[in-house]
């Protein structure tokens, strides 16, 4: 996943999230619907979100140093992971309080045309910028279903900025619905039952983004492609005859550090194993150009050794979560 396309539809979300926020807290002044002050406090909430995110991006962007040998590249995955905790706080506990209170001491919406108007234009806004998340999406989501995208991208900005607009659009309809039937039936307790709805709903996808910004914190592998094809660049079939194990790592979304112990043949001398094993770190970045560091320990492949012990076939940790 390219960071520009995330940038892109960050950007998207930003612009659409503030002008949606001023909108949602006018129309709250206006009304007093619990609802509206909940949706302004989603949106301010989901602006913060897509700052940190731009804020992780441009901070992973920095160069390695003694101290960071590996690089800053999994700021994008804290960044996320801060996102899904403003969500739960900020948007999910306070829309919850908010309808809790709205549900105990009710009282009817005033200027009904302001949060009405108000929901159709964020219904729109937010349908642009979701629409610039799939668009950017589908460029490398390929034909993994929106689960396998959400659950195995590595890349974190996108599946955040998807999700946060799916919640967004549902928030703004259970909106609607919450002023609705409090003007339909004239009892504000309607306009509660959809707040508390929406926080719920936010609650939900704060815990989502953080299961699985949590994975990537903790270090995931190469995908089951990546490390075929890893794999395959590093057997020539001459001089490197086999992988005895490997071990693959991100280091951030673009970064991926590789750790392999190879089989060379028992009569090659050091300079022939010194040539293949670079000529084997070539073919691997041309065969996966995230690879960023690569360490290949050569070995003489016995295969007693290999029966009294784990399948060498095997590549612990080399599928997505």
């Amino acid at each position: 996943m390219s960071a520009s396309g995330g940038t892109k539809a960050i950007v998207a979300a930003l612009g659409a999230n503030l002008a949606i926020a001023v909108a949602k807290f006018v129309a709250f002044l206006f009304s007093g619907s619990s609802s509206m002050l909940a949706e302004s406090v989603h949106s301010l909430a989901d602006s913060g979100n897509q700052g940190l995110l731009l804020l992780g991006g441009k901070k992973a962007q920095r160069e390695a140093t003694p101290q960071h040998p590996f690089g800053y590249g999994r700021e994008r995955y804290i960044y996320a992971f801060l996102v899904s905790i403003v969500l739960f706080s900020v948007g999910g506990m306070f829309a919850i309080y908010e309808g809790y209170e709205k549900v105990r001491h009710p009282h009817q919406i005033d200027a009904w045309y302001w949060p009405v108007g108000v929901l159709v234009f964020a219904i729109v806004a937010e349908g642009f910028s979701f629409r610039t998340a799939i668009k950017e999406s589908n460029q490398t989501r390929g034909q993994l279903s929106w689960s396998q995208f959400i659950r195995r991208a590595k890349a974190p900005e996108l599946p955040v900025v998807l999700l946060e607009d799916m919640g967004a659009l549902i928030g703004l309809v259970l909106a609607l619905a919450g002023v609705g039937l409090a003007l339909a039936t004239d009892d504000g307790v309607w306009d509660g039952v959809g707040t508390l709805c929406i926080g719920t709903l936010l609650i939900l996808i704060a815990l989502i983004l953080a299961v699985e910004t949590k994975s990537l914190l903790l270090g995931e592998a190469a995908g089951t492609e990546e490390v075929e094809k890893i794999r395959t660049a590093i057997v020539d079939g001459d001089t490197v005859t086999s992988v005895i194990h490997m071990r693959t790592l991100h280091l951030g979304p673009e970064e991926l550090l590789i750790a392999a112990k190879i089989a060379v043949q028992h009569d090659d001398t050091a300079a022939e194993v010194a040539h293949a094993i670079n000529a084997a770190e070539a073919r691997i970045r041309e065969a996966v150009p995230i690879a960023r560091v690569i360490y290949l320990e050569p070995d003489i492949y016995s295969a007693a050794e290999a029966a009294a012990g784990p399948d060498p076939a095997a590549t612990p940790g080399g599928t997505g979560h």
